[in-house]
């Protein structure tokens, strides 16, 4: 009796199915960007965090910040005066200088440098002419940066290659786009726009030969409220635009804690990538920038993370789906 049992156990045994393999999941993709990409002492802070965590970043450049001080009417904005910029100019020609290294340096390291336009104005209203002549000015203070500001023997060999074919993302002013501007960024050679906004974390849009990204509404605060994943945005919305330092370790707390959330909720759920955006300004106090070092000090080194660039992202998945890029 108790062979026959066991016979029957064991027949049971070979003829039960095979457990399914667990699905497979991407990896948990995080998109860091900065935009206008001017302060040097704030490219340093951000190579070093880079080195630390293993993070790639994508810096969305303002060519502002490039031009000689003598040479401002050489660019000249659509619908505006030469010489006008609404985000500013470079200070000194030393540094210029400095963030060029910086700008090469990261490019070597393997981040990605993106465009940001010129002089920072809104082009709601602009044509698609509008946008090539903006990419167009974009393109002139890059490859003629080392030898206006006096340096042209310091130029690294491969310069002129990388600003014709490795600066390959746009992300707009104020994120304000108009119809014109995915024609010409398709005429330019653009792969990637990081312009749009949506109501959570979204998979990326394709159209035509454009991949388009946009920065999330996350729930931030006691009430959860939605903002957009933006140093900008919080800034706002915690001290009304006006810089309170004394208040940082608040703010500090309460942006950890949105970032972690967001995190959180697409690494247990559906690895849709998370992006989140900053300037190369500290903010009350520091108190984004201080947030974003914690935070990415705990979620890069996580297992099934990967802290990259824009266009790692797209390298890395070559496909849009539900379970991420």
């Amino acid at each position: 009796m108790r062979l026959t049992s066991c016979l029957a156990f064991s027949l049971a045994l070979t003829t039960a199915p095979a457990l399914a393999d667990p699905p497979h999941r991407p990896k948990q993709l995080v998109l860091i960007s900065f935009d206008g990409a001017h302060d040097n002492r704030l490219w340093e802070r951000s190579l070093a965090l880079s080195k630390r965590t293993g993070a790639k970043f994508t810096y969305f450049l303002s060519c502002t910040y490039l031009i000689n001080p003598a040479d401002r009417k050489t660019y000249r904005a659509p619908h505006h005066a030469a010489g006008k910029s609404a985000t500013g100019w470079a200070l000194t020609v030393p540094e210029i200088q400095a963030r060029l290294g910086h700008i090469w340096q990261a490019h070597l390291d393997g981040h990605d440098i993106g465009s940001h336009a010129c002089g920072h104005f809104d082009g709601k209203d602009w044509t698609r002419a509008d946008w090539s002549a903006e990419f167009s000015a974009f393109d002139d203070a890059l490859l003629n940066a080392w030898a206006r500001n006096g340096v042209k023997d310091k130029e690294p060999e491969g310069w002129v290659d990388f600003v014709r074919t490795d600066i390959t993302g746009f992300r707009a002013p104020y994120l304000s786009t108009s119809p014109g501007l995915t024609p010409a960024l398709s005429d330019h050679g653009f792969r990637f726009d990081a312009s749009l906004v949506s109501k959570g974390p979204a998979e990326p849009e394709r159209e035509g030969g454009l991949m388009r990204f946009a920065l999330p509404r996350i729930p931030e605060g006691p009430e959860g409220r939605l903002i957009i994943g933006m140093d900008y945005n919080l800034y706002v919305r915690h001290s009304g635009g006006l810089n309170s330092p004394g208040r940082a370790p608040q703010f500090k707390a309460r942006t950890l804690a949105a970032f972690r959330n967001a995190f959180e909720t697409q690494y247990q759920g559906k690895r849709i990538p998370l992006q989140l955006g900053f300037h190369f300004v500290e903010m009350n106090g520091g108190a984004y920038w201080d947030a974003l070092e914690t935070f990415l000090g705990e979620t890069c080194a996580k297992k099934d993370v990967a802290c990259v660039s824009y266009t790692q992202a797209m390298d890395m998945r070559g496909t849009v789906g539900a379970s991420g890029l």
